[in-house]
C-alpha cells in the first residue's frame, strides 16, 4: 500500500522456511514490508532469509516476544526511516549477518530503542549494529558468542548510512565471550566496537552501566579504516558505570582519530596493557590523535596516570592471555 499498512497485529504462530541461500534481491523474509502502528508479539521464526525486515518509512512498531533462529541474514532489520518503535524481549539465535539492526539508509532511524533481548551466536556481524540514525538506544540486551567480521554491540558510520545525530545511548547491556577476531583485518575487536568509515561518528554517545564478560580480545574498540583514517573521527564517547571482566588483550583500544571519557570504569583481568592507543598511525611527537579524560573512579588499575591524555601505548597485534572465567564483584 502507498505510504504502507497501518494497524497490523501479528501474534501467536510460526513461520518455518528452508532458504537456503542468500540473494539479496529474494523477497523471501518472515515478516516484511512497512507497518505503523502495528505488533508482532510470540512469533517463530525459522529458517528464512531474514526473520523481520522492514523497510519505511513506518513508525511506532512493537516488536516483542519473539523466537527468531538460524536466519541466513539478520534476525531483524529497521531499515529507512523507521521512528518511535521499540524490539523488547526476542530470543535471536544463528544468524548469518547481524542479529538485530538498526540500517539509517537514505533516511535516518529515529527514537527506537532495542531492549531487553538475547542474541546468541551470530556467525557474522554482530549481534546488536547501528548503522547512523538520530536518538536511538539499546538497553538491557544480552549477546553472547559471535562468531567473525563483528562482534557484541556496534556502531557504524558504513553502508551508506546517514549521519549518526542526537544522543546514541547503549545502557545496561551484558555481552559474553564477544570482542572477536576479524579474519580480514587480523585484528581484535571490541566487545563494544565504534567503526568511522564513511564519515565521523560525532554524535554524543553515551554508553553506562554495560558488563563486558570474558572479551576474547578488548572490551571497547574505536577504529577507522587506514584509507580513510585522517578525515574521520570519532570525538565524543562517553563511558559510565561500565564493568569490565576479562580481556584478552586491553580494556581499550583506540586506533581512530577522537576522544573519550571514563567514569567508574571498572577493570579486573586483563590480559594486556588496560589502554591500546594507536591513534590513527601517524605516530606524532605530541601523542596519539585518540585522548583520554578520566573523570574519577576507574578502578583495576587499567587507567593509569602516565597514560593520559593520549600516551602512544600501541601494539598492533598484541597476544591473547586467556582471562578466568568471570565472578560477582
Amino acid at each position: 500500500a502507498e505510504g504502507g499498512s497501518r494497524n497490523v497485529h501479528l501474534r501467536g504462530f510460526a513461520i518455518e522456511g528452508d532458504v537456503r541461500e542468500r540473494i539479496d534481491t529474494d523477497q523471501v523474509n518472515a515478516i516484511g514490508g512497512a507497518m505503523s502502528d502495528s505488533t508482532i508479539d510470540g512469533l517463530h521464526l525459522h529458517r528464512t532469509k531474514v526473520g523481520l525486515w522492514f523497510d519505511g518509512p513506518m513508525a511506532n512498531v512493537k516488536v516483542t516476544n519473539n523466537v527468531i533462529t538460524d536466519q541466513i541474514a539478520d534476525a531483524l532489520n529497521l531499515h529507512t526511516g523507521v521512528t518511535d518503535s521499540l524490539v523488547h524481549d526476542n530470543f535471536v539465535r544463528n544468524t548469518g549477518d547481524d542479529g538485530l539492526a538498526m540500517w539509517s539508509d537514505t533516511t535516518a532511524d529515529a527514537r527506537n530503542t532495542f531492549s531487553r533481548n538475547t542474541v546468541q551466536s551470530p556467525t557474522l556481524a554482530n549481534g546488536i549494529a547501528i548503522y547512523g540514525g538520530e536518538d536511538n538506544t539499546v538497553s538491557g540486551n544480552l549477546v553472547a558468542d559471535p562468531v567473525r567480521e563483528g562482534s557484541g554491540l556496534h556502531a557504524g558510520s558504513r553502508f551508506g548510512a546517514e549521519p549518526f545525530t542526537g544522543t546514541l545511548r547503549f545502557t545496561g547491556n551484558t555481552t559474553v565471550r564477544a570482542g572477536t577476531l576479524d579474519l580480514n583485518w587480523k585484528i581484535g575487536l571490541g566487545a563494544i566496537w565504534f567503526y568511522a568509515l564513511d564519515r565521523s561518528i560525532d554524535a554524543d554517545v553515551r554508553v553506562t552501566g554495560d558488563h563486558y564478560l570474558d572479551s576474547t580480545h578488548n572490551a571497547i574498540m574505536l577504529v577507522s579504516e587506514y584509507g580513510v583514517k585522517d578525515r574521520v573521527a570519532v570525538p565524543a564517547v562517553h563511558f559510565k558505570d561500565v564493568r569490565v571482566d576479562g580481556t584478552g588483550n586491553s580494556v581499550l583500544s583506540a586506533r581512530v582519530k577522537g576522544s573519550a571519557t571514563f567514569e567508574n570504569v571498572d577493570a579486573r583481568n586483563v590480559g594486556a596493557v588496560g589502554v591500546n592507543n594507536c591513534g590513527s598511525f601517524d605516530f606524532p611527537a605530541t601523542g596519539s590523535e585518540f585522548a583520554l579524560t578520566d573523570l574519577g573512579g576507574n578502578d583495576g588499575g587499567w587507567l593509569a596516570p602516565w597514560m593520559l591524555p593520549n600516551t602512544l601505548t600501541c601494539d598492533d597485534r598484541p597476544p591473547v592471555v586467556a582471562p578466568p572465567g568471570p565472578s560477582r564483584w
